[in-house]
């Protein structure tokens, strides 16, 4: 049977103090560039609120997405690594507030906290499994089950924090689109089959999960 993540990874509220006392808040708008690939990577940075995609700009300016943020999340990895540069580029989706912190600004509070220093370190675990995870989509799922893989594990537990609550998830078609590295246009043809049999419901901003099992037994079921 396939098998998806139910939760990702991200710092609680609890660690919040350690990089604010070891980092800066900044504060960007939608679409503002945070940092742009091949920037020098000196810093790690952490979303407080909104939501921030990352994605690389190929040569022939093509965006290939890898992830949406939101808060909690950590991004910036690279800077972990002497003298290395970004890998990706990352911008606003909405209003965004972040904490960018300088490593050695950091090292002292995870000599301190051992739940920081492994939290971090299970997050960066995480990220790389999630990285494996787009790889295996992209190679071998069609659109549909892209989105239906992508609404499953959304609608998989209620979550108070992201307003995910009893199947409805607050995606816009571009946000689904970004997070699964595919066109908007493909995303709402997607969506708009489910709606016509009965699996969703589709609102401004707001997509509702009415049969998930249904969705799974439909689309997902022979994956794996």
């Amino acid at each position: 049977m396939l098998q998806f993540k139910q939760k990702k990874m991200k710092i609680n509220d609890e660690l919040f103090d350690y990089f604010k006392q070891a980092g800066t808040i900044k504060h960007y708008q939608k679409n503002d560039i945070i940092y742009m690939q091949d920037d020098h990577a000196d810093e790690l940075c952490l979303v407080l609120k909104g939501r921030v995609r990352v994605y690389h700009i190929t040569k022939n300016g093509d965006e290939i997405n890898y992830d949406v943020l939101d808060k909690g999340r950590i991004f910036g990895e690279s800077s972990l690594y002497e003298n290395a540069y970004r890998p990706t580029t990352v911008s606003a989706i909405n209003d965004v507030e972040i904490i960018t912190c300088h490593l050695e600004d950091l090292y002292p509070y995870l000599s301190s906290s051992l739940d920081l220093t492994i939290t971090l370190l299970k997050m960066f675990n995480d990220n790389c499994n999630h990285l494996t995870q787009l790889l295996k989509w992209a190679q071998t799922y069609d659109r549909f089950e892209k989105v239906a893989a992508f609404l499953y594990e959304l609608s998989a537990t209620n979550n108070i924090e992201k307003n995910l609550l009893f199947g409805d998830i607050p995606y816009t078609h571009q946000e689904i689109a970004d997070s699964l590295a595919i066109s908007r246009v493909t995303v709402t043809k997607v969506l708009n089959q489910f709606k016509d049999e009965g699996l969703i419901s589709i609102e401004y901003g707001h997509i509702k999960v009415l049969k998930r099992d249904k969705l799974y037994e439909q689309y997902l079921s022979t994956l794996v």
